[in-house]
């Protein structure tokens, strides 16, 4: 059986840590130097740099980096009517529930009339970065634009490598149609971050920077931050899965097995309660895997990134979801509701049999892009708010700063300002400025 099972001890313990900490240190010196002189191509030579790159990696030569709009309504007439369907209901599910979190300006009127606020505006332009390669992902063109979008993000920038034959996906050309995109470029890798960081002839520099990709994306948006915003330093993907006796061993596998074929690094979990289910689910994710169009890169997820962990109460199944902070936490047990009130640290949690993981990542309406490796402790799902910017507002009256102005000059004389103890010294001693 490809996945391994462990009892409840310091090692399954130890496993959990190793899973978490799975991408630290691997490979990154190298890709860090290998990103740094990518970035450095394009600005120094633009265009021309994404072109050179771009013919390197994707193995394409493009004299137009920008996707046509007639390509991109071509998409969209050449799409099955049942996915056109599934993708307009998808957006509307998505961009109702981030609707929802818009949050409303502050103000307040202080005690001696000063009024102090404050206030919520979206970012001019977003970069959108759509990965490709494995696998198109029409989904995160949708998980990225639509809360830029409900935001009020003026100009929406997308970029997305192309594939063998030059062009972009035609499914992902069509998510974005639905979703009001109509700046597209066909550029990937470190080099398209780096083109909205900075700005070409062609791309133009946005403030914000969404979306996942590898690892050389990763670490360009982790340099280039600060410069711009970015939305997080996604890792591989992971589900952990609390299990009791009453869950179905084929539907477990079934998600686990939905994880792992996203990727080699994926990461497939199971805590469970169940001695039966600690047994049967490892056999039936084999039975699953037997003729599995993506078998080769789920065994390896399975087989390197896999566990199955025996624990004796629920209670210790969440003190151990939550020592690993998962991306997807499902909760296939009797009572969902009462077992997620006990988990702290988790991106997204699905409650109960009918609740699959698959349902975030396409329609459900919460946003699919999450904390991974742990991140979970401290962060959480891509939203509005990544794509607003907020300003604090504070206006005193003359009788707020003779109230506090004493307060403000002891407090700049502490810290050796004298200037600033001065400004509001002076403004105390003029009767009529």
């Amino acid at each position: 059986m490809l996945l391994k099972v462990l009892g409840d001890s310091p090692q399954a313990e130890q496993r959990l840590d190793a899973i978490a900490a799975r991408t630290e240190g691997e490979g990154q010196t190298e890709a860090a130097h290998q990103v740094e002189a990518i970035l450095a191509e394009v600005r120094r030579d633009g265009d021309g740099a994404l072109r050179r790159l771009t013919e390197r990696f994707d193995g394409v030569h493009l004299d137009d980096l920008r996707v046509t709009a007639e390509a991109i309504d071509t998409a969209w007439d050449q799409t099955p009517p049942p996915l056109q369907a599934a993708l307009e209901l998808a957006h509307e599910r998505i961009a109702a529930f981030h609707q929802l979190q818009i949050p409303s300006d502050l103000e307040l009127v202080g005690p001696f009339g000063e009024r102090l606020g404050r206030r919520w505006r979206p970012v001019e332009r977003a970069g959108l970065y759509v990965p490709g390669g494995r696998a198109a992902y029409p989904s995160t063109v949708l998980m990225n634009a639509v809360p830029a979008r409900v935001a009020g993000v003026g100009r929406l920038v997308m970029v997305t490598p192309p594939g063998p034959e030059g062009q972009v996906n035609p499914t992902v050309l069509a998510a974005a149609r639905v979703a009001g995109v109509d700046e597209i470029y066909r550029v990937g890798g470190a080099q398209a971050i780096a083109a909205l960081a900075w700005g070409t002839a062609s791309i133009p520099r946005v403030d914000v920077i969404s979306g996942p990709g590898n690892l050389y994306v990763t670490l360009a948006k982790k340099a280039v931050y600060g410069r711009v915003g970015i939305d997080s330093l996604a890792g591989p993907s992971e589900v952990l899965v609390i299990a009791d006796d009453s869950a179905d061993a084929e539907l477990v596998a079934a998600d686990l097995l939905a994880q792992a074929e996203h990727d080699p690094l994926a990461a497939s979990i199971l805590i469970t309660t169940s001695a039966r289910l600690a047994q049967a689910v490892p056999q039936a994710v084999d039975q699953q895997l037997a003729d599995h169009p993506r078998r080769t890169l789920t065994e390896t997820s399975l087989r390197d990134w896999g566990l199955v962990v025996l624990c004796d109460t629920l209670e210790r199944a969440a003190t151990l979801a939550d020592r690993f902070a998962p991306e997807h936490l499902e909760l296939m047990v009797q009572d969902p509701e009462s077992l997620a009130r006990r988990i702290r640290q988790a991106g997204a949690i699905f409650l109960g049999a009918h609740s699959p993981e698959a349902a975030g990542d396409y329609l459900a309406g919460p946003n699919h892009t999450l904390p991974t490796g742990g991140n979970a402790r401290f962060s959480g799902a891509l939203s509005v708010e990544t794509f607003l910017h907020h300003t604090s507002v504070i206006g005193f009256t003359r009788a707020a700063l003779e109230a506090t102005g004493p307060s403000i000059i002891t407090l700049a004389a502490s810290e050796g300002l004298h200037s600033h103890a001065e400004s509001v010294r002076l403004r105390l001693a003029g009767t009529d400025r």
